[in-house]
């Protein structure tokens, strides 16, 4: 079958229980990500390319369930002679391994960009788009392959590594929609602050990215600031950081000029001896004082209250993970892959899976007129994976898309109230830690496979 047939077939190919996702996921995205990767199919198979990546998107989404069983769920196969749409449990590994892990990431990017620009460009605050950066880890099957390309963690002493290989992660997020607009990752013994240097090329200009204190040192922020028009960052100062008041701008507000180390300049020439930047005081009741730093120099532009009480949504970041983790991944981090490949392939399809999830959310926000952190993650995933069992299990064809279609309705009773930010919740430990000796990889058997 010529490429042009083929791709003809599968684009007109979308189950009923992909309509959901499929009226945000353009198809065209995903013929030409196949495309441009080099990763279409040119054969007639039974699970063809396009099928591969709504079936790596899938196993984001069913995370209790054996990946032939997601197969079958999103009936992804393409019926043959017999109109069977099963396949063999071989060719579901062969067919992830002919598509790789660069259609998805492309489609990451493309979507991504796409969606969480134009959501942070409706929620600006004094016309900047807001966006956030962190780090974080997960885990991966203790394989030779993974443990070699990833890492892990230093135990201490002759302990040896974790128990699992980490994969290091950074992501740009839209904070007001939680929207993921880039992403890097990779072996965990690279610096978290390296990933974020790859997130830079992401921001658009007339945005503010809220950071972490683990970023505030010039050879991060300062390429952001020069790569394109009016680009901002605020963070809050470390312990450490030390300063000079050129001119107080108000009450608890200052004009600083901050020094680049030796250093930083040793690795980056072109980065300056010094540079301006804005120190402003806050504190929180029952907590010690702090103080901001920020590139936003103009205290009648971005008045120092306001800044005071913005920075606190840099916590949208940590939500935004713990969606990602505890809710879609069940807080099961080890995710499944066995190949360093495979694992870049299924974690590009975990992060396409929760942004098409984050954009139902929003769009349900929008028809419900409240802003899209009011919709429940919780239960917008459970009613879709649901929705998707009900499909396949229950459902008679020309019943599903009327019960698809009231996927909305049912999401709209699960809006959350308000927010109270008065409410205060201390940090503490809410379970012991096992006294059963860890298992290191020294004294584990691995498989290769």
């Amino acid at each position: 079958m010529r490429l042009d047939a083929a791709l003809t077939v599968t684009a007109a190919f979308c189950p009923d229980k992909l309509d959901t996702f499929a009226r945000h996921l353009d198809r065209e995205w995903v013929d030409e990500a196949l495309l441009a990767t080099g990763s279409a199919t040119v054969r007639h198979r039974r699970l063809p390319a396009q099928q591969v990546v709504w079936l790596v998107i899938g196993m984001g989404l069913m995370r209790d369930r054996p990946i032939v069983d997601v197969v079958r769920h999103l009936e992804l196969a393409l019926p043959d002679r017999s109109t069977s749409r099963t396949v063999a449990p071989s060719a579901v590994p062969q067919a992830r391994a002919r598509v790789g892990a660069a259609p998805l990431e492309w489609l990451f990017v493309r979507s991504g960009s796409h969606w969480a620009h134009e959501s942070a460009d409706r929620h600006r605050w004094r016309g900047l788009a807001l966006y956030g950066v962190d780090g974080s880890t997960l885990r991966v099957p203790d394989t030779t392959e993974n443990r070699a390309h990833f890492g892990g963690q230093k135990a201490g002493g002759t302990r040896g590594d974790s128990g699992y290989p980490l994969v290091r992660l950074a992501t740009l997020m839209a904070l007001r929609s939680h929207l993921l607009a880039a992403a890097s990752f990779g072996p965990y013994s690279v610096d978290e602050r390296s990933y974020a240097a790859d997130l830079w090329a992401s921001v658009p200009p007339h945005s503010l990215v809220l950071m972490d204190r683990l970023y505030l040192q010039a050879n991060v922020l300062l390429p952001l600031l020069r790569g394109a028009e009016d680009r901002h960052w605020l963070s809050r100062a470390k312990s450490t950081t030390k300063w000079e008041v050129v001119r107080c701008l108000g009450p608890g507000d200052w004009l600083v000029e901050m020094e680049v180390s030796r250093e930083a300049r040793r690795k980056d020439p072109s980065l300056p001896r010094t540079f301006q930047a804005r120190a402003i005081q806050y504190q929180r009741a029952g907590y010690a004082p702090q103080v901001l730093l920020t590139s936003l120099l103009d205290p009648e532009q971005y008045p120092a209250e306001e800044i005071r009480v913005l920075y606190h949504e840099r916590w949208e970041l940590e939500l935004g993970y713990d969606e990602l983790k505890t809710e879609l991944l069940q807080r099961e981090e080890t995710i499944r892959s066995k190949s360093p490949e495979a694992v870049a392939q299924e974690l590009w399809g975990v992060l396409l899976a929760f942004n098409l999830i984050r954009r139902e959310m929003e769009q349900i926000a929008d028809e419900t007129d409240v802003e899209p952190l009011r919709v429940s993650f919780v239960a917008a995933l459970r009613l879709i994976v649901e929705e998707w069992g009900w499909a396949t299990i229950t459902a008679s064809p020309g019943a599903i898309p009327r019960h698809l279609g009231d996927l909305r309705d049912k999401i709209r009773r699960f809006i959350l109230p308000e927010r109270r930010p008065e409410r205060v919740y201390p940090r503490a430990v809410k379970l012991k830690m096992s006294n059963y000796a860890r298992k290191r990889p020294a004294t584990k058997r691995r498989t290769t496979r």
